[in-house]
């Protein structure tokens, strides 16, 4: 089967990248054959198909005048319909698999794709499919305002980064995309990494059948599991409002016990959260390692006691928390969106309230009073469950079934 794997970024970015390139891997060893389409970018892979690849849009660093001449290829890129075009001629292609396409990419290569009758799957890496600013997530706050169609909302409350330019653009993005019917006519089927995903796109008008929940996916094989632990919580992740890392340095704060919690990574709160260490004395506590990847990210993880998620948005489902199960880690995890339903309270991990910092306090000082016995225990029980459920095989067998069963009814349709 030939497989054309769009999405804007060919680098890892974030999650969406290490599940896009997984992907790719798995469908090569399966000897099916991947036809990647992105934009271009001195970080990218080496690509078949690079040649087709659009110019680099970088939105964040773009001066007022740059982004107000890019807004128009948000809503609908010609270079991108036309440079599809040109690779659909060149390559037959039997389905398409989209990840993050909108914005550098636009909707618009849907175009060429439907004119050839190829079907569409679609997995759900975030919200933007409902949601102008991705995130669902305004001033700090879980925000559903737009339900309905009601994306003027978006401009109302600036939640493009506090941009009216941007929240603007967003709004019209959204609006030309559902007139067009863009992910109601031109998906043949999403996939949600959590099933909370796909149940928030129901409760807002999708059709239940046209979504299958399928968990994300490592290779158990390429994690070497670590029984061991040194006295310290771990944090991964960007260092933003919907990441929740004020929560969990209050709870740092609010401990009995003489916690130790290493944060790796970087972003818009960095001198926002120094400050915050500063003026509570938590230096002793608290280290802020910046962005950490490869061998010293994976022994950041093994040596770990545990893993600390205290997001305050929808999370779908986090790559991070599956390869710490992977690395036989307990996560401790805000119950919000995505995340409760990869923890089993008490077994891999523990739940508590999203912003609730004297919760989370509690729990860190319940683990930190646990015998190596116990934090071992969970971390086999974690281990486990992405034996049984969140692998590569698990994982491929299930999204086959998917390609097969929309390519037939394509093929039904245009027969």
């Amino acid at each position: 089967m030939n497989v054309l794997s769009v999405n804007k970024f060919y680098h890892i970015k974030g999650g969406s990248e290490t599940y896009l390139f997984a992907l790719e891997d798995e469908l090569k060893k399966r000897k099916h054959n991947v036809f990647p389409f992105s934009m271009k970018d001195d970080n990218n892979k080496e690509a078949i198909t690079s040649e087709y690849f659009v110019d680099n849009i970088n939105y964040s660093n773009a001066s007022f005048f740059e982004k107000v001449s890019h807004s128009t290829k948000i809503v609908y890129s010609r270079e991108a319909q036309k440079k599809m075009d040109l690779l659909l001629k060149e390559y037959s292609i039997d389905i398409a698999h989209l990840n993050l396409f909108q914005h550098q990419l636009s909707p618009s290569i849907l175009y060429p794709i439907k004119k050839r009758n190829i079907p569409v799957v679609y997995t759900v890496h975030d919200l933007k499919v409902l949601c102008p600013n991705y995130k669902m997530l305004t001033n700090g706050s879980v925000c559903e305002k737009c339900k309905g169609g009601k994306y003027y909302n978006a401009v109302l409350n600036k939640c493009t980064k506090d941009s009216l330019l941007g929240s603007t653009v967003n709004m019209i993005e959204s609006y030309v995309h559902a007139s067009l019917g863009i992910y109601k006519n031109f998906i043949d089927m999403f996939i949600t990494p959590s099933n909370f995903y796909r149940e928030k796109m129901i409760e807002w008008g999708f059709p239940a059948e046209k979504i299958v929940h399928i968990p994300n996916f490592v290779d158990p094989n390429q994690f070497t599991p670590s029984w061991e632990y040194e006295d310290y919580f771990l944090y991964i992740g960007r260092l933003s409002e919907e990441k929740g890392i004020f929560t969990l340095l209050q709870a740092v704060n609010e401990t009995q016990t003489n916690t130790k919690v290493k944060i790796a990574g970087t972003g818009p709160l960095q001198e926002e959260l120094e400050k915050f260490i500063q003026q509570n004395n938590l230096s002793s506590k608290v280290e802020l390692l910046g962005f950490q990847s490869g061998s010293n990210l994976e022994q950041l993880v093994k040596n770990s006691k545990a893993v600390i998620m205290p997001s305050e948005w929808y999370e779908n489902g986090p790559l991070a928390l599956i390869e710490s199960f992977a690395y036989g880690k307990l996560v401790i995890g805000s119950d919000i969106g995505g995340i409760p339903e990869h923890i089993d309270k008490g077994q891999n991990g523990f739940l508590f309230t999203p912003k609730n910092y004297n919760e989370l306090a509690s729990i860190m000082n319940k683990v930190n009073t646990f015998e190596n016995s116990k934090l071992k225990t969970m971390g086999i029980s974690a281990r486990k469950k992405v034996e049984d459920i969140y692998n590569n095989d698990y994982y491929m067998d299930k999204l086959l079934k998917i390609y097969d069963t929309v390519t037939k009814a394509q093929n039904k349709v245009v027969n």
